[in-house]
């Protein structure tokens, strides 16, 4: 622990508190159209870019420890590099870099599924995201993995597949099922083997739930992955034109949940998870991962009815370290030590965190590098608001009030010296691909953002205010050589729902002038790593010699 005292040698730039607001998926873009950002009424956003300006902060690719900088930034990646303070290699090169030099095979766990799998009549099942988004899981990483056990002598493989529609293009599901079922039909070449797709449905009504915000989206996954109940089809793609024809206008991830049935026993699924099998959850983004492995793992589970089954079952990685869930996993997930919020809380600083449902794991167990919990119960508080189980383009508003609320009435009673807070309205409706809700989620966040600045203001404090990653300020989908608009059949632009690869911003709120000015010269090569040593700066200490530098004037680094 000794390596987490700090020289301090000032007391804190300001006499309140220092808070770090994130404004979740809003980055910056000079593009108009479709630019919510900019079609929104943002006096708060507008007067604090005028008078304080801004920096603009890498939030994607190889700046938050991604593959490449073609790969764009996620919440996840995100609220690490803001925690942690220096780049780490994040899940989606871990597991590339696994597979690409055969480590993940040669892995116990990996050994485990297959010796299961090939033992007649067990199967080996795959979950996941089918997508190439890269934010929670490759298309790549389940085809390398599908002709691995095949080539093991693996002769019967399912796979269940989550529709995405939100980290890539909003109806382009075929696409994913078509290339998903050509590496199918290419294992079945071989004689004996019976590769298919066994279940599914949309990301955001399947499997997929995060933080417990709705445990029925994982009950609906079990039902249609374990017990093979659900809507039936002939075929996946079947599956999902006649869900898109029953339901009109609803995008990839909002479909519902289906199963395949056997072409040859009629009535009868083709392949749910039965006693014995071998499962693997494919994704290696943790927040979404988690309540399906515990279902599948925990032996009292209660969060719905659930007749225990035993399977040998394994994630893509570790999705909570201290939770150890699940128990076995193909690939280490990156170890980040050392987080600001460890350091502030070794060395004596109050600490609040806040935000609702939706983000509320990011700015604590994200933020504190994938690490459950408080580091000193004494000194820390994290506040949960519960989200609104509704669509995020019906209510565009979502928790921004009550969180700025909370957040207020805790900094009020002068027990904490640093507080964050992230306010999801940018990112969760700018998933939905509706322009008029987003533009109305970025007005809301500036109404609040403004209440919170006043009384930050009126208790002799000062604030970061950044994002994670683009989303709002892009909701049209472009080509990407031309930069040109893309419509769909009706001649309307098509809806981006998709993280984009643009910079978010940085500025500093300082009313009273008791702070060093920001770094403005909008270099890309600073990022979101650079604001853990920043906020140390601010709160008095010279930051760790191997964080990224601070980008206050004249600063450490």
């Amino acid at each position: 622990m000794s390596m987490l005292r700090l020289q301090r040698p000032r007391s804190s730039y300001t006499n309140g508190p220092l808070v770090t607001v994130v404004m979740d998926g809003v980055g910056l873009s000079d593009l108009q159209e479709g630019n919510a950002l900019q079609l929104a009424q943002t006096p708060t956003i507008d007067a604090l870019f005028k008078r304080y300006g801004y920096t603009s902060l890498a939030a994607h690719g190889l700046a938050v420890g991604l593959p490449s900088d073609g790969d764009m930034g996620n919440s996840e990646v995100g609220h690490n590099a803001l925690g942690a303070g220096r780049i780490f290699e994040q899940g989606a090169s871990l597991v590339q870099n696994a597979i690409s030099s055969g480590v993940l095979y040669e892995g116990e766990t990996w050994r485990w599924l297959i010796e299961g799998a090939r033992q007649s009549p067990r199967s080996f099942h795959w979950i996941g995201l089918l997508s190439d988004g890269n934010v929670h899981s490759h298309e790549q990483h389940l085809y390398a993995m599908l002709r691995r056990a095949a080539k093991e002598g693996v002769k019967r493989g399912r796979v269940h597949i989550l529709l995405d529609g939100r980290d890539v293009s909003e109806t382009s599901a075929l696409l994913y099922v078509d290339r998903l079922e050509a590496v199918l039909a290419e294992i079945n070449q071989v004689n004996g083997y019976d590769y298919c797709i066994a279940s599914g449905g949309g990301r955001m009504t399947t499997t997929m739930d995060r933080y417990e915000a709705d445990w029925s989206m994982v009950e609906r996954g079990w039902s249609a992955h374990v017990l093979g109940e659900a809507t039936r089809a002939q075929s996946a793609k079947e599956a999902i034109l006649n869900a898109r024809d029953a339901h009109p206008g609803v995008i990839d991830q909002f479909l519902p949940a289906f199963v395949i049935e056997d072409p040859v026993h009629r009535g009868q699924p083709i392949g749910q998870i039965q006693e014995g099998d071998s499962v693997c959850f494919f994704n290696f983004r943790g927040d979404r991962a988690i309540e399906i492995s515990r279902a599948f793992e925990e032996s009292t589970f209660t969060n719905f009815k659930r007749t225990p089954l035993s399977v040998r079952y394994a994630g893509m990685m570790q999705y909570d370290g201290d939770l150890k869930i699940p128990q076995r996993f193909l690939v280490t997930p990156p170890q980040i030590d050392r987080s600001l919020g460890a350091h502030l809380a070794y060395n004596g600083i109050r600490q609040y965190a806040c935000s609702e449902t939706q983000k509320y794991g990011h700015v604590t167990y994200f933020w504190n590098g994938n690490r459950s919990g408080y580091f000193d119960e004494s000194l820390e508080r994290y506040q949960e608001i519960p989200s609104d189980q509704v669509p995020f383009e019906e209510r565009p508003w979502m928790k921004a009030a009550e969180i700025t609320d909370a957040t207020l009435s805790a900094l009020s009673t002068g027990e904490y010296d640093y507080a964050r807070l992230n306010y999801a309205n940018g990112d969760m409706v700018g998933h939905t691909g509706d322009l008029r809700s987003t533009i109305l989620s970025l007005e809301t966040l500036d109404l609040s953002l403004g209440r919170l600045l006043r009384g930050i203001e009126r208790l002799g404090g000062a604030a970061l205010i950044t994002a994670d990653h683009g989303n709002a300020e892009q909701m049209f989908e472009r080509d990407k050589k031309s930069g040109a608009i893309k419509f769909n059949e009706s001649g309307q632009p098509k809806a981006l729902t998709s993280h984009t690869l643009n910079p978010v911003p940085l500025s500093l709120f300082d009313p009273h002038g008791s702070c060093p000015k920001l770094i403005t010269d909008g270099s890309q090569q600073i990022g979101l790593a650079n604001v853990a040593a920043t906020t140390m700066e601010l709160l008095g200490f010279t930051p760790p010699e191997d964080f990224q530098p601070s980008l206050l004037k004249g600063g450490h680094g």
